[in-house]
């Protein structure tokens, strides 16, 4: 079935995690597919083989006549839209997509659309927790844990909330979100995009034919590109506009708001930090714009700790806080994960910071650094880096390991501080991932012993 022969077919480019569902997909359906990697040797190849024996796979550089043989490319997101093979075949009339636009043309449910350059992931749970605490039948998933076609096989959904990245955005035509969102926007995968107004446009597809365009009004790049005619609400760090969601201060208490009605005290939320108020703020918009019940959302925020990873507390010891935020992969996560957690400590942030800076330009972490930061200690390819960034207000050390960093954020902690991992860069120089950098330090921090102890 899934040998080529002269009719049209679909081939895959990319066999990661996406790729491998698009290939479920096709195969179950029965369409004639073929698979393309740039890899010489993707590492799911040998499990794929054997799995799809008579499936044509080629590996290495993209080959531009047989890509314009198919009848459609399914390209991942992880392979760039702008690649000359694949610009030379669409320009040759193949039809170009991803595996979000397969999804969006076989679900009729609604979709909830979360994009940003933060926060994506925390506010994609926590908005799918939402629904399944309101009793909705609701699939999460997307560039966030499950891929969209696999949530196919879940059985019928009376809801879709999908996280999805700029590389995802690029080859979305039919999306017609029943709600959609950019959570925030700052410079990230300037290896990928030529400028911040490329990246921008590719967050920008969200919006397009979304029912609801829900966005950050302290950010203004959020704001969508759309007629008047687009139902749109806001939320923000601060005062609402009537029917917008924000920050009231009642009787010397801070609550999440909506309009001039004040919905839950900050202080019963689970999740803490600036941060995520903001991040509680878009899930209530998000679910108030699809009928979801606040008091079910709001039951939501009270129980609802964080994801893994993502400025997650891991203990305290000898009044030092330890936190993990290994997703923190660019500067603007980092940014906001020092902005959010520093304006409530006693002490000072030790930063453990560095890897693969993907062309970042950390500035943007100084005077942050200098206002809460008692120092930063630097891992990884771009240490030098952000040293360079940080050093004239904040004292910093490099560090060999993670395990080093985290044995000298002992030594320079002091009671009321909170050490944070937030690298503001990728991880593949030193990890196989931020997962794995993550247990690294999840492992170190629950190894650290009293210091007179030692």
């Amino acid at each position: 079935m899934q040998l080529i022969g002269s009719d049209s077919f679909t081939l895959i480019i990319g066999l990661g995690k996406t790729g491998l569902s698009c290939a479920r997909f096709l195969a179950d359906q029965g369409k004639p597919f073929a698979v393309a990697d740039t890899r010489e040797l993707p590492p799911n190849l040998a499990a794929f083989r054997q799995q799809y024996p008579a499936v044509e796979v080629r590996c290495g550089k993209l080959d531009s006549a047989w890509l314009q043989r198919a009848n459609r490319l399914l390209v991942s997101p992880g392979v760039s839209r702008n690649e000359a093979a694949i610009v030379a075949a669409e320009q040759a009339g193949v039809e170009v997509l991803g595996d979000i636009d397969l999804f969006c043309q076989a679900v009729t449910a609604p979709i909830i659309a979360i994009t940003g350059s933060n926060a994506k992931s925390t506010v994609t749970t926590l908005v799918g927790e939402m629904a399944a605490d309101a009793g909705v039948a609701v699939g999460v998933g997307g560039n966030l844990g499950t891929p969209v076609l696999d949530l196919l096989s879940q059985g019928e959904k009376a809801l879709y909330v999908l996280e999805l990245s700029s590389f995802q955005l690029e080859t979305t035509e039919c999306l017609h979100a029943a709600a959609a969102t950019v959570l925030n926007v700052s410079p990230d995968h300037m290896d990928r995009y030529p400028d911040l107004a490329a990246y921008h446009r590719a967050k920008q597809r969200v919006y397009r034919n979304c029912n609801h365009a829900v966005f950050n009004a302290d950010d203004l790049l959020t704001r969508p590109l759309l007629s008047d005619a687009v139902a749109q609400v806001s939320f923000r760090l601060g005062k609402p506009d009537l029917g917008h969601f924000g920050l009231l201060l009642e009787d010397g208490e801070l609550f999440l708001g909506k309009g001039l009605t004040p919905l839950l005290p900050v202080r019963q939320m689970k999740l803490s930090g600036g941060h995520n108020q903001a991040n509680a703020l878009a899930a209530l918009a998000l679910g108030d714009a699809v009928g979801l019940p606040i008091a079910a959302m709001l039951q939501t925020l009270q129980r609802f700790g964080g994801l893994e990873h993502r400025c997650q507390w891991l203990r305290d010891l000898q009044g030092v806080a330890y936190y993990n935020d290994s997703k923190g992969t660019n500067v603007g996560a980092t940014l906001a994960a020092v902005t959010g957690l520093g304006p409530g400590l006693q002490g000072k942030i030790i930063l453990i910071a560095g890897g693969d800076g993907k062309g970042a330009d950390f500035a943007a972490l100084a005077e942050p650094m200098r206002r809460w930061g008692r120092a930063a200690l630097l891992i990884g390819r771009d240490a030098e880096v952000i040293e360079t960034v940080l050093q004239t207000d904040t004292p910093c050390q490099r560090a060999p390991t993670l395990e080093a960093a985290v044995l000298a954020a002992q030594q320079l902690a002091q009671a009321g501080d909170l050490v944070l991992l937030s690298p503001a860069c990728a991880s593949f120089d030193m990890f196989k991932g931020f997962e794995h950098r993550g247990q690294r330090f999840v492992t170190a921090v629950q190894a650290l012993m009293p210091r007179e102890a030692q």
